[in-house]
């Protein structure tokens, strides 16, 4: 771990060439080490999740968050464009790989990466990890209670999305799982239905459900934060990401 960092926004070329802008934050030392993206809420590049960048940072990785709404909003506040966004249904899913090629290609391209990146998203951003590692090499993959990955979206869902059951069987890397048992979206009927899916294509994963948590326990910034369920959480992503990302 390294009290030492530097953050910086840089830009770089996303889904087809567009220029995005990122949080990048890295430790203090060129020792070889492992890169993570990190995919941001439904309400955007906001400040408690370029907290979670440096955090990951401080656990001894390059850390980077792309901003997924840079080109519908660029420069506008978190709430604004979030709503600007939404309001267009949200990132595509094709666009969304791009973009997070793109970050996971600036993470290995920086002095002293070692190539392997990890993925990690709550909320909407842990579905989009999960739809990431099914088309990109990556090392490590976490979901933080994805909604949709299976199950269906109600109709007045303000999100054109839909489900990634047809896209699981494609799953390229190792996926940590963390969910709310009071969650409904992912309830527990659809961790279990992605749990037997992905049994029966022989991945590889692990999940974990705390009882008494319910949806984006993992923000702080929120009532539904839960501490137990939260610092748990964060031992295991630690865990998870250092015996895959490691040199």
């Amino acid at each position: 771990m390294s009290d030492s960092l530097t953050a910086s926004t840089v830009k770089f070329a996303g889904h087809g060439g567009d220029e995005i802008e990122a949080y990048l934050v890295r430790p203090e030392g060129a020792s070889p080490r492992g890169g993570v993206v990190i995919i941001h809420h439904m309400p955007g590049y906001d400040r408690a999740t370029k907290e979670m960048v440096r955090r990951f940072a401080e656990l001894g990785f390059d850390a980077i968050c792309p901003n997924l709404y840079f080109r519908e909003a660029p420069g506008a506040a978190p709430d604004d464009a979030a709503a600007t966004v939404r309001a267009g249904g949200g990132v595509p899913d094709e666009r969304l790989v791009g973009d997070v090629a793109a970050a996971a290609a600036h993470l290995r391209a920086l002095p002293g990466a070692n190539g392997k990146i990890g993925v990690i998203g709550h909320c909407s951003g842990g579905r989009q990890a999960v739809l990431a590692a099914c088309h990109l090499d990556l090392d490590a993959v976490v979901d933080c209670y994805g909604a949709f990955v299976t199950g269906t979206p109600p109709e007045n869902f303000p999100l054109k999305v839909t489900n990634l059951v047809d896209q699981l069987p494609r799953l390229r890397a190792p996926l940590l799982g963390l969910f709310g048992a009071e969650d409904k979206f992912p309830g527990p009927e659809q961790v279990a239905e992605l749990e037997q899916i992905l049994t029966e294509h022989g991945k590889d994963f692990t999940f974990h459900t705390y009882p008494d948590a319910g949806h984006a326990f993992f923000a702080v910034d929120r009532p539904a934060y839960n501490v137990a369920a939260a610092n748990d959480g964060w031992e295991r992503i630690a865990a998870f990401f250092g015996s895959h990302l490691e040199a």
